[in-house]
C-alpha cells in the first residue's frame, strides 16, 4: 500500500519503527562482520610474528647444538691429549729414575765397606721416596682427567687381605704394634689393583699414626654391600679436619714417639677419595681424638667365583731360586742409560747379556745359531714406533719357540697389561725393584 494512502498515524509509526530496527540490525551485521575481519587480520599478524619467533629459536636451538657438538669434540680431544700426555710423562719421568735404580742396586753389589753400604741405602731411600711422590702424583693427574678405567670382576678378599698382612706386618712389628685381619671368605665386585690401593694407603696412615696397640681389619656384611672396617688405636682425627685429611699435602700431627720420622707425603688419602669415586665404593670414618679411627669402605657383593684364589695357590706353588749364573738375556732398551745400568746389573748376575735397542736390532742379535737366548727383556715402547711385545712376538717367531719373556715398561695404561696377558709375556712396571726383577726372572727359567 502507497504510504500516501496511509492515514493512520499510528500505522505510520510501526513502519517507521520496522524500518529503522531493519536499518540498525544491518548496521550491526556490517559492525560486526567489519570487527570479525579486523579480528582476523590481528589473528594472522599474531600466528605470523609467533611463527618468526619459533623459526628464529629454531634456528638458535641448532646454532646451539652445533656449538655444543663441536665443544663435544673439544673436550674428547683435549681427554685424548690428557692421556696421552700422561701416558708420556709416566715413561719420560720414570725412566731416568728406572735407571738410578739400577745403577744403585748395580752399585750396592760392589760395596764392601760400611760406610758405602750406608750411602748406598740412603741413595736407595730417597729414590724410592721420589719414586712414591711421583707415581702418587701422576696416579692424582689420571684420576682427575678421568683416564683411569676401573677392570671390575670378583675379588677374593681372603687373598687380598693376605698379600696386605705380608706387606705390613713387617712395619708394625717394627713399631711394636699388632696387625691383625679377621678370617674372610666373601668375594666383592671392584678392581683389584684400585681396591688394594685404597686399603694399602688407609692402612700406612694408620701405622702411621698409631703409637702403640695395634690395626685389625675385619669386614660386615650389610645386604648386597660389604664393608671393610680398617681400626686403628691411634691418635685420632680431630673434627675440623675431618674434610682437610682428604686435601693434597694435608699431613696429620705425628705423635713425637711414633717411631717414624715424618709424616708421609699428605697424598695417601687424597688417592683414597679419588680411586673410591671412580670405583662407586662409599669411603667413611669415625674418629675420637686420643683413641683411634676407623675407615669403612663400602664393596658390592661378589657375584661368582674369584679366580684370585686359584691365581695365589698357583703363585704359592711356583718353584723360587736364584740361580742365574749362565743365562742368556736379550735385552730390548731404547734408553741408553737404563739399558747400560740393566746390563751392567743382569751381568753382576752373572747373566750373559746382548743389548739392542729396536726390533731389528734384536733380530740381527740371533743370527749367531751358537746364541740363543733363555729369556727376552724388552722396553714397551722403542725407537721408530717398536713396541716391545711386537719385538717379543717375532724373536718367538724367529727362533719357533715360546721363549720366556718380560716386559718392563712404565706404561701403566691397562692396555698394555692386556696385550702382554695375551701373549704369555710377564710384566713390571718402571722403576723396577732389582730383587723382584731377580725373583722373577728365577721363576721364569725355572
Amino acid at each position: 500500500m502507497p504510504l500516501r494512502n496511509i492515514n493512520d498515524l499510528e500505522k505510520l509509526k510501526k513502519i517507521n519503527a520496522a524500518l529503522v530496527s531493519r536499518v540498525e540490525r544491518s548496521m550491526d551485521q556490517q559492525a560486526n562482520a567489519f570487527s570479525l575481519f579486523q579480528t582476523a587480520i590481528s589473528l594472522e599478524n599474531r600466528v605470523r610474528t609467533r611463527t618468526e619467533e619459533l623459526h628464529s629459536t629454531l634456528r638458535r636451538l641448532e646454532q646451539s647444538n652445533i656449538d655444543l657438538s663441536a665443544a663435544k669434540e673439544n673436550a674428547e680431544l683435549a681427554n685424548l691429549s690428557k692421556t696421552r700426555f700422561l701416558a708420556a710423562a709416566s715413561h719420560d719421568v720414570l725412566q731416568p729414575l728406572n735407571a738410578a735404580h739400577l745403577s744403585v742396586s748395580a752399585l750396592a753389589e760392589v760395596q764392601t765397606s760400611d760406610e758405602g753400604k750406608k750411602l748406598v741405602r740412603q741413595v736407595e731411600r730417597s729414590l724410592e721416596t721420589m719414586e712414591d711422590l711421583l707415581r702418587t702424583l701422576l696416579d692424582i693427574s689420571k684420576l682427575d682427567a678421568g683416564v683411569v678405567q676401573p677392570d671390575i670382576g670378583d675379588v677374593s678378599l681372603e687373598m687380598l687381605f693376605s698379600s696386605l698382612r705380608s706387606d705390613f706386618l713387617p712395619v708394625a712389628e717394627m713399631k711394636g704394634l699388632t696387625l691383625k685381619f679377621r678370617p674372610v671368605s666373601a668375594v666383592v665386585r671392584s678392581d683389584r689393583t684400585l681396591l688394594r690401593r685404597i686399603l694399602q694407603n688407609i692402612l700406612s696412615n694408620a701405622l702411621r699414626y698409631t703409637r702403640s696397640g695395634g690395626v685389625l681389619v675385619g669386614t660386615r656384611h650389610r645386604g648386597d654391600t660389604i664393608r671393610i672396617d680398617v681400626a686403628d688405636t691411634g691418635c685420632g682425627i680431630p673434627h675440623d679436619q675431618r674434610e682437610a685429611v682428604f686435601e693434597e699435602f694435608h699431613r696429620g700431627t705425628i705423635p713425637t714417639d711414633a717411631g717414624l720420622a715424618g709424616g708421609g707425603l699428605g697424598l695417601g688419602l687424597a688417592i683414597v677419595r679419588r680411586i673410591a669415586a671412580a670405583l662407586g665404593h662409599p669411603v667413611t670414618f669415625s674418629s675420637k681424638v686420643g683413641h683411634g679411627t676407623i675407615f669403612h669402605i663400602d664393596v658390592p657383593v661378589g657375584i661368582g667365583a674369584s679366580v684370585d684364589a686359584i691365581a695365589s695357590t698357583a703363585d704359592m706353588e711356583r718353584p723360587r731360586g736364584y740361580g742365574l749364573f749362565g743365562t742368556k738375556v736379550l735385552l730390548v732398551e731404547n734408553d741408553v742409560e737404563v739399558l747400560q745400568a740393566m746390563t751392567s746389573l743382569l751381568e753382576r748376575w752373572q747373566c750373559l747379556v746382548r743389548p739392542a735397542t729396536s726390533t731389528d736390532a734384536a733380530l740381527e742379535m740371533l743370527g749367531d745359531t751358537d746364541w740363543v737366548p733363555d729369556i727376552v727383556i724388552a722396553d714397551q715402547h722403542l725407537d721408530g714406533g717398536d713396541l716391545g711385545t711386537t719385538t717379543i712376538a717375532e724373536v718367538r717367531d724367529y727362533l719357533s719357540r715360546a721363549v720366556p719373556a718380560l716386559i718392563v715398561t712404565a706404561d701403566g695404561s691397562e692396555t698394555v697389561a692386556k696385550v702382554a696377558r695375551a701373549a704369555g709375556i710377564e710384566l713390571m712396571r718402571k722403576p723396577l725393584k732389582p730383587a723382584q726383577l731377580r725373583a722373577l726372572l728365577a721363576h721364569l727359567l725355572a
